[in-house]
């Protein structure tokens, strides 16, 4: 039987909360009472207990959710899956499983010394399982390898019929295909509850990957100087990182606040075949840079790039106490397990997110924008802001795909996640206009049409939002269900879909799709 945490449990206070802390946002929009399950028999019961009360459930496997799907659910039910980490795929006809409380860490050290193999996921040691491969999760290995849903066999789904009884289903590409393909990426908890993923074949893990990392400080830094780096980090991508050898090349460039006082890009590589033995790719990245006349950083492995910290390495200096140039002699080696299971879990902040997928390289627009926002000082207080520049494409970009799964960006070069932390409630007014004022102010410049004006809206430059990346913010354009799964007739496809499995609207958040 599943556990239940009701409010006067003394644990209820601590687990009421995911990763951000904004959520629930106040003691009136918290849910009634939490259940803890343990297998798929426990998740059922509770939410056919959940339905047959008339509560809403909402659903919770590792509690990394950006907005307020989850946390935010006055009166309703939170079913926490966290504890549903199977791995064990016997009898179920296929070769690997993933359960949705699986942190993604923990599936990657299992997979590794179990199988030598890996999915390319995220890098965030603590993520959980379920959103992060329903929403199309990427990562470090996904310009060589593709998406996580690009591997995905099938799925184990808890639906609700119209009568209001949970039903048990196994869906593939030959059983109720269009439900298998709606899972793979249209994210979380849209369709029914998942309890299982399924993979017959998943890549080999590299053996052997090199890291290097470059800092370009804040003080020196002129809007010439930055937009110089930009463009030569986007330009690289759209160019020469869309030919095969260079896939196994992932790059982040992390654009702190001045306040933070410098920027950073940090690289890891392995060869398609998973070893280090040819490092000429990497060698030519570092190379790329020169002129921008990066100094050497501290390795930053790649688990911080969505964090504070992210792009906030400190700078390497030689013996005489100065700071070292980058050259391709600061490359260091490391075994691919090492460089990938380091991050703990981490604690939780008060946060904001926004994404954006970039079929170019930055323009100059582009580039003076980011500089005015990232230059910006509100009196009082100390931003914490950074603009994260993820390598993208490579295996990803296989256009066939998108017919397959619903991850329809599929010619992007870079992925961009805006994020923001803080601490305090009082800030939330002053911290979310920064990062309003930021986004809209990027995203209504020459390269957007005066109907889509503050948004990365679908064109020969962008390739619209991620969905696995939720913002609340883009409800206010009529549009914003575009913005995240294109205008080629996915939505309606995921329209149908929502109808058929989901017809009294169970599963229902802000940015759920909607019959």
């Amino acid at each position: 039987m599943f556990t239940t945490v009701s409010k006067q449990d003394p644990r209820y206070q601590a687990l009421e909360k995911g990763n951000n802390r904004r959520w629930p946002a106040s003691e009136s929009e918290s849910v009634r009472r939490i259940e803890i399950c343990q297998s798929t028999d426990e998740v059922a019961e509770a939410l056919q207990q959940a339905v047959r009360a008339g509560l809403r459930p909402t659903i919770r496997s590792g509690g990394h959710c950006y907005e307020d799907f989850v946390n935010n659910n006055p009166g309703g039910v939170l079913i926490d899956v966290s504890m549903l980490n199977d791995m064990d795929a016997s009898g179920s006809g296929h070769t690997y499983k993933i359960s949705p409380g699986t942190r993604l860490g923990d599936a990657y050290t299992r997979l590794y010394k179990e199988h030598n193999v890996t999915l390319p996921g995220g890098s965030c040691y603590g993520v959980g399982a379920g959103g992060h491969i329903s929403g199309g999760g990427y990562g470090v290995l996904s310009r060589l390898h593709g998406l996580t849903v690009d591997w995905l066999s099938a799925v184990d789904i808890l639906t609700v019929d119209a009568s209001g009884k949970v039903v048990h289903r196994r869906v593939d590409k030959n059983k109720d295909a269009d439900l298998f393909r709606a899972c793979c990426g249209a994210g979380g908890n849209n369709f029914g509850l998942i309890t299982a993923y399924y993979f017959d074949k998943l890549p080999p893990a590299p053996k052997q990957v090199a890291n290097i990392s470059m800092s370009f400080p804040w003080e020196d830094m002129t809007p010439e100087r930055f937009e110089t780096i930009l463009t030569t980090y986007g330009h690289y991508l759209e160019t020469r990182g869309k030919d095969p050898d260079t896939w196994g090349l992932f790059t982040f460039l992390g654009l702190s606040h001045r306040q933070s006082g410098r920027i950073g890009i940090s690289a890891q590589f392995c060869n398609p075949d998973g070893t280090c033995n040819d490092l000429g790719p990497l060698k030519e990245f570092v190379e790329f840079f020169k002129p921008c006349k990066p100094l050497a950083a501290e390795p930053q492995y790649m688990e911080r790039r969505h964090s504070p910290e992210a792009g906030n390495s400190p700078v390497r200096k030689g013996p005489n106490g100065t700071p070292e140039p980058c050259t391709d002699a600061h490359m260091s080696l490391a075994s691919w397990y090492e460089a990938t299971v380091r991050g703990g879990v981490g604690g939780g902040t008060r946060a904001k997110y926004k994404s954006c997928y970039m079929k170019r390289t930055f323009t100059s627009a582009e580039t003076r924008t980011i500089y005015k926002h990232l230059t910006k000082e509100i009196p009082g207080v100390q931003l914490s802001g950074i603009l994260a520049v993820d390598s993208y494409g490579g295996a990803v970009n296989r256009a066939e795909l998108a017919d397959l799964t619903s991850i329809p960006q599929r010619a992007s070069v870079m992925k961009l996640q805006f994020q923001t932390y803080w601490q305090n409630p009082a800030d939330d007014a002053v911290r979310l206009k920064w990062m309003h004022d930021f986004y809209s102010d990027l995203y209504s410049g020459p390269d957007v049409d005066e109907k889509h004006k503050g948004t990365p809206y679908w064109n020969q430059q962008y390739e619209g939002c991620y969905i696995n990346y939720p913002d609340a913010d883009m409800l206010a354009y009529p549009f914003w269900p575009q913005l995240y799964y294109g205008d080629q007739g996915l939505y309606p496809f995921l329209q149908g879909v929502k109808k058929r499995y989901d017809p009294n609207n169970i599963f229902h958040f802000s940015m759920s799709v909607r019959a």
